[in-house]
């Protein structure tokens, strides 16, 4: 089984118009890759994102950025989306509980 990249929160900086959350990519043979991804501030203060979540989003959107490169690595530079914070949202968020399947017992008029 070869070894895969193993990646690492390092920090954030703040701009005026960004978070950027900065990432290391460690490759098996210790090479290593800088990241920057960021999130506007806008999507915090409309509570679009809370600010505990933006470094887990920034780390799935780097593996999923990994993934789809192969053997290549992603751009260092990235932008999470307002889509990917929705779908990160909308995988987050607890769905009320369904209710369960009652029969209801049927009355017979005799």
């Amino acid at each position: 089984m070869a070894a895969t990249p193993r990646s690492e929160y390092v920090g954030f900086t703040v701009n005026d118009t960004s978070r950027v959350y900065a990432l290391r990519v460690r490759k098996p043979d210790g090479e290593c890759h800088e990241f920057q991804i960021a999130i506007r501030n806008l999507a915090f203060l409309s509570n679009r994102v809370r600010y505990q979540d933006a470094a887990e989003i920034c780390f799935l959107k780097l593996e999923r950025e990994l993934g789809a490169c192969g053997d290549s690595m992603p751009a260092s530079h990235m932008q999470i989306s307002d889509a990917e914070l929705d779908a990160y949202r909308e995988a987050h968020t607890k769905k009320p509980p369904q209710p369960r399947g009652r029969t209801q017992a049927k009355t017979s008029a005799t």
